[in-house]
């Protein structure tokens, strides 16, 4: 019964071996899988689990304790947080979200840009938390660059997350969202609604950043992945999601 112990429990040590659980920002949801599935079959064996949410709440997660071995942040300040912390180790930027106006409805003129949103016929906007979620900051900060911010406001509804916010714009529960790029150019999403890209000058950049954690520390899976995102594959996939890469 023992020897029988033994061998489970061994067992479920080599296949955590073979496995790397990895929290990735929203804005990842549909470029994520496809990045996956290419590192996978450069590592016959090797199976990548990934739990997607808000930054800010992965990185209290982690502080607390919760057992991923990468984080793949969509704002850098937490990596580099817990980079200070002792708790996971260098940052590393993978690349540069960037933010869209997006809507179902066709009736609506997103080629206006933000100023769109402050019209009668828009009764809800929806956008990322800005509490926890760097796209929400970077919507608040786009909306108060154009002296929108008191207009829009009080139409606001707010997604746990960026893909939670595209959501919300997507079914209708609100007439237009402010969301990731890479959300409204993954091939699933085409010719669904209509987008404009926010000037990048409108907002802080959107760092984002990839970081071993203290889980995945010594795991060479682990480590291995967050080079992956550099490869030259991970690179195009990325920049096919309208992700900015950095040089």
């Amino acid at each position: 019964m023992r020897l029988a112990l033994i061998f489970l429990i061994m067992a479920a040590t080599l296949a955590r071996a073979d496995e790397v659980s990895v929290a990735a920002a929203a804005d990842l949801t549909y470029c994520l899988p496809a990045i996956n599935a290419a590192f996978e079959k450069a590592n016959p064996g090797v199976k990548v689990k990934t739990t997607f949410g808000s930054s800010g709440n992965f990185f209290a997660q982690i502080k607390s304790g919760a057992p991923f071995d990468v984080f793949l942040s969509a704002d850098i300040q937490y990596p580099l947080a817990l980079e200070k912390a002792g708790m996971a180790g260098d940052a590393q930027v993978y690349a540069k979200g960037r933010l869209a106006l997006w809507t179902m409805n066709a009736g609506l003129d997103v080629s206006k840009g933000l100023a769109m949103l402050s019209g009668t016929e828009v009764k809800r906007v929806a956008i990322a938390n800005p509490d926890h979620a760097p796209y929400g900051r970077a919507a608040k900060a786009a909306l108060t660059h154009e002296g929108l911010w008191d207009a829009v406001s009080p139409k606001l509804v707010y997604g746990e997350n960026i893909a939670q916010t595209a959501q919300f714009a997507q079914t209708g529960n609100a007439d237009a969202g402010l969301v990731a790029l890479s959300l409204v150019m993954a091939p699933s999403m085409a010719g669904k609604g209509h987008y404009f890209e926010i000037p990048a000058d409108e907002y802080p950049a959107i760092d984002q950043a990839a970081v071993v954690t203290r889980a995945g520390s010594g795991k060479g899976l682990a480590e291995a992945y967050v080079a992956y995102l550099k490869s030259s594959e991970a690179r195009k996939i990325l920049e096919q999601f309208g992700f900015q890469l950095p040089k």
